[in-house]
């Protein structure tokens, strides 16, 4: 699903410093990238990239899913994602956004959507438009809860005070879909579920989502789906399980993105001193969550 802030997969290496004396296999990816990213529509095989940076096509795939966390493959596909996206928002004709990003065809494009968008790519052109969303409100230990899904699973989650401003940031996260409507009934087994966890009776949420997200996007998410109950890490300890020592701003990025905080756990991310930072719905919420966990 739709999420209005969402940061490139790749490349990362700006997140990182550069020293004044580089290895080569750096340069190698920088290089390789570039080229991926100029390649528009034009589909680069491994061994053309590996001739083009004087690396054997093993050993580039090998140092590239190093330096960036994905293989060249992905990172190619992740581009031409992003430019079919833009294609879209632009135009809004599927035909031309498919050829104009490099897609052979359009069966292409839709075998593809449901991993990258999260919709249809029809869908997604119009900013949501044909989607059908329901949602639920209810009191929670944590304030007020809204609970939203499609068919497919739960697309959003949000924490506050007031009904009226959580049903508007709903709002403005699918400004086009064709209905977005209050149906508690359609919740309530996810909204059971939530409730179990915030008053301690379930440390696991196992909920079917609908979310659209990057690969990077999505193997933070996996990371902060992977720490234990009771536990955290640090946006340094993620890069670095991520092979990204110095990608702790990219992790802080991703995190922020979350569209369904709770389910994915985005408040178990805190800084390097233990201190709290860069929780969507306020810190008092993310320490509450995280006393709740530890069994305080």
């Amino acid at each position: 699903m739709q999420v209005d802030t969402m940061e490139r997969d790749a490349p990362l290496l700006a997140d990182q410093a550069k020293p004044s004396t580089r290895p080569r296999h750096l340069d190698a990816v920088e290089c390789a990238c570039a080229l991926l990213d100029a390649a528009e529509g034009e589909r680069l095989t491994l061994a053309d990239l590996a001739r083009a940076v004087g690396m054997s096509p093993w050993h580039l795939q090998r140092v590239f899913r190093k330096v960036t966390g994905v293989s060249p493959r992905d990172y190619a596909e992740a581009r031409r994602a992003e430019r079919f996206k833009a294609e879209l928002r632009a135009h809004g004709r599927v035909a031309e956004a498919t050829y104009g990003a490099g897609y052979g065809s359009s069966s292409r494009v839709y075998e593809d959507s449901a991993r990258r968008l999260g919709m249809t790519p029809a869908t997604y052109a119009k900013g949501g438009k044909g989607a059908r969303i329901v949602f639920s409100l209810a009191d929670s230990p944590l304030g007020r809860l809204l609970v939203a899904a499609t068919a497919a699973g739960l697309c959003f989650l949000a924490l506050g005070e007031d009904d009226g401003v959580l049903i508007e940031e709903l709002k403005a996260e699918f400004p086009a879909a064709d209905s977005i409507e209050r149906d508690d009934r359609a919740i309530q087994d996810s909204l059971d579920v939530l409730m179990a966890y915030l008053v301690g009776e379930t440390p696991h949420l196992d909920l079917p989502l609908d979310v659209r997200a990057t690969a990077f996007q999505r193997r933070v998410w996996n990371e902060l789906i992977a720490i234990p109950y009771g536990e955290t890490r640090s946006y340094q300890e993620i890069a670095e399980l991520l092979g990204l020592p110095k990608g702790q701003r990219a992790v802080g990025r991703a995190c922020a993105t979350n569209p369904v905080s709770l389910v994915i756990p985005c408040h178990r991310a805190i800084r390097g001193d233990g201190g709290l930072s860069g929780y969507r719905w306020g810190l008092s919420r993310k320490e509450r969550l995280l006393t709740l966990e530890a069994g305080d």
